[in-house]
Formats: C-alpha cells, sequence, structure tokens
C-alpha cells in the first residue's frame, strides 16, 4: 500500500509538471470585475488580444461587474488554481475594498498570486466649467467659505474617486459631500451639469470635455504631469503637498496557482507591454506601462491595503 501511495503521488507530481510544462492547453479567460467600455475593460482586452497572439489559444474577457468589482474578483479567487481564470485588478477591489467593505468574499492579501502590474492611470480633478474656482487653492478657499455646501461625484460608494475624494477632503481639511452614481459616465454627466461640484475622473473620460471647455482642469494625481496633458499641474504642485494617487492595474491568479505558470504570465505581460501599438494605445489612455515581477506587485498590494485602511479609517468612508 505504502508502494502503491508513492507511486501515485510520483505520477500526480508527474502530471501536474507535465500540465504546466504545456501551458496553456486550452482557452484563457481574463475577468474584468467592471463594466465594458471602462479603462479596466478596454485594457483587458489589449492585453487579452496580445496573450493571443503570443500564446496560441484565445483569451477571453468576461465581464462581471458588481461591488466595486468584488464580485467578479471574488469569482477569480474561488476558481482553480490552473492558470487558465485570472482577473484583470486594479487598486480599488485588491486594496480598497478589504477596508470598505465589511462583507467582503475574499481575502485580497491572501486569496490571490499576484502576476503583474500592468499599467498605472493618475486622475484628474475637474469642475465644471461654471465653477467659480479656477485652481485647486481657490477650490479650497471655496469650499472652507461653505462647509459641507459644495459636493464631489463619483462612480460609487467605494469606488477609487470615492476614496480619493475622501483623501482630499482629508488632506485639505475640506467637508465636501459625496454623490455616488451609478458609474463613471453618468458621474462625469452630473459634473459637466454642476449637480456636483468636482470629481476625480479618469483621463479618457474627461479630457474631451476638457477640450470643448465644458469641464475645467484643476489637476492631475500624479506624481509628476502627465506627458498627454502637461499644461495640467499636479495637485501636489496646486497647494496639497504630498498628494498622490496613480491606479494601478494588473493581472492576478488565485492562490495556489503554480508559480511557474505565474512567472510565465508575467513574462507575456512584458513581451505584450514591449508592442509598439500597445503603447500607442495606452498613452491615448494616460496609461503608464508599468509591468512588475510578482514579487513586485505583492508587495504594491500590501503597501496599498495599508494605505488605503488609514484613508478610510481617517475619512470615515463605508458602504451605506
Amino acid at each position: 500500500m505504502i508502494r502503491a501511495l508513492i507511486a501515485a503521488l510520483v505520477l500526480f507530481a508527474a502530471a501536474g509538471a507535465l500540465a504546466q510544462q504545456n501551458y496553456p492547453s486550452r482557452p484563457i479567460h481574463i475577468v474584468a470585475p467592471f463594466e465594458a467600455g471602462g479603462a479596466t475593460d478596454i485594457m483587458a482586452r489589449m492585453i487579452a488580444q496580445k496573450f493571443a497572439e503570443s500564446l496560441g489559444q484565445p483569451v477571453i474577457v468576461d465581464n462581471r461587474p458588481g461591488a466595486g468589482g468584488g464580485i467578479g474578483t471574488a469569482a477569480v479567487a474561488k476558481s482553480p488554481a490552473d492558470g487558465y481564470t485570472i482577473v484583470f485588478g486594479n487598486l480599488a477591489p485588491n486594496a480598497i475594498n478589504p477596508s470598505i467593505y465589511t462583507n467582503l468574499q475574499y481575502d485580497a492579501g491572501k486569496d490571490f498570486a499576484p502576476i503583474s502590474v500592468v499599467a498605472t492611470v493618475p486622475l484628474i480633478l475637474v469642475t465644471p466649467s461654471s465653477s467659480p474656482a479656477r485652481s485647486v487653492r481657490e477650490l479650497i478657499a471655496l469650499a472652507k467659505s461653505a462647509p459641507g455646501k459644495l459636493n464631489f461625484g463619483s462612480p460609487g460608494v467605494g469606488s477609487v474617486a470615492h476614496v480619493v475624494g475622501e483623501m482630499f477632503n482629508t488632506m485639505a481639511a475640506t467637508r465636501l459631500m459625496h454623490v455616488p452614481y451609478k458609474g463613471g459616465a453618468p458621474a462625469v454627466r452630473a459634473t459637466l451639469t454642476g449637480e456636483v461640484s468636482m470629481m476625480f475622473a479618469t483621463v479618457i473620460s474627461a479630457k474631451p470635455h476638457i477640450r470643448s471647455g465644458k469641464l475645467r482642469a484643476l489637476g492631475i494625481t500624479s506624481a509628476e504631469r502627465s506627458p498627454v496633458a502637461p499644461d495640467i499641474p499636479t495637485i501636489a504642485e496646486s497647494g496639497l503637498p504630498g498628494f498622490e494617487v496613480d491606479v494601478w492595474f494588473g493581472l492576478l491568479a488565485p492562490a495556489a496557482t503554480p508559480r511557474a505558470i505565474v512567472e510565465r504570465l508575467a513574462q507575456e505581460v512584458r513581451r505584450a507591454l514591449d508592442a509598439p501599438d500597445l503603447k500607442a494605445r495606452f498613452a491615448q489612455l494616460a496609461a503608464v506601462p508599468n509591468p512588475t515581477t510578482p514579487d513586485q506587485f505583492a508587495a504594491i498590494i500590501r503597501a496599498d491595503i495599508a494605505k488605503w485602511a488609514k484613508v478610510v479609517k481617517e475619512s470615515g468612508a463605508k458602504v451605506q
């Protein structure tokens, strides 16, 4: 019996090693835990196309939105750890949600094997063109002159824009009221009409309206000015030193995924991001390619979980 058990274990290990060597041998599914058409979905499809070309297998993007990205992220956490179901995560579900949702269906720090960051994207602080504030300093002064009267929009409670808005409140000592919407597009529309006083929007959603003059860009959240919007000052240089947010997007697999498969996928990310056509398309999104090793990505996630837990605690932000 002992010999039979040892033989079975050897065969099992050999089968696992062979499966890793032959990976991938069937279609790969990338879960995008947000709605179609948003930045997560767009970048996930760009990466999926490159993966399909280099890996020789179909790579399918599944949109599973809901709960601030939590529904799709939880589904991947519970999927087989074989490299065939991975998630295109970002800062919100993988670093902010653990502090803002009380009933999260996954452990962001333990249930995933980080593969690689794909890109980082800044946000732009925008106001309606009718706003009297023409700079970050003027907006802060306006908010302090009428505490609780000004508000800010976001794609929903727990979204990156929501928590960044709360961080702005904390650092600027303002009392801007949060108004959540069901997605980024409705939040931008509310800012255009003046229904809300400001919002932190993605570059791709805000830039057309900035060009048309319907939105006014007051500052960008990155540490340095963006090459795609060099005329927009950073928020840090505009009155809030130390204010810096770059929203990262990256690939993660279920926690027990074999290291060889994780490393292979990280290599494929680097290969994809070296492609000139992908670089050009990312530039249109103001997305900065930033491939990492799995260990580097894991360290980024740990640091951001701690950072945003502090922001959430100080602001009192929570899911209603």
